[in-house]
């Protein structure tokens, strides 16, 4: 568990980085939002 919260927390260190704007932040997270709802569900990212 401490592992995968620590990847977790890497990766999203990673993925806010990235972002240029808060605009582009937003759209990330509703993207990653999205996925896990779809993982969630039994469907594909």
């Amino acid at each position: 568990m401490r592992k995968f919260v620590t990847l977790a927390l890497i990766g999203g260190t990673l993925a806010l980085s990235a972002c240029n704007t808060v605009r582009g932040a937003a759209a990330d997270m509703n993207s990653a939002a999205n996925c896990t709802e779809n993982t969630i569900n039994g469907a594909r990212c």
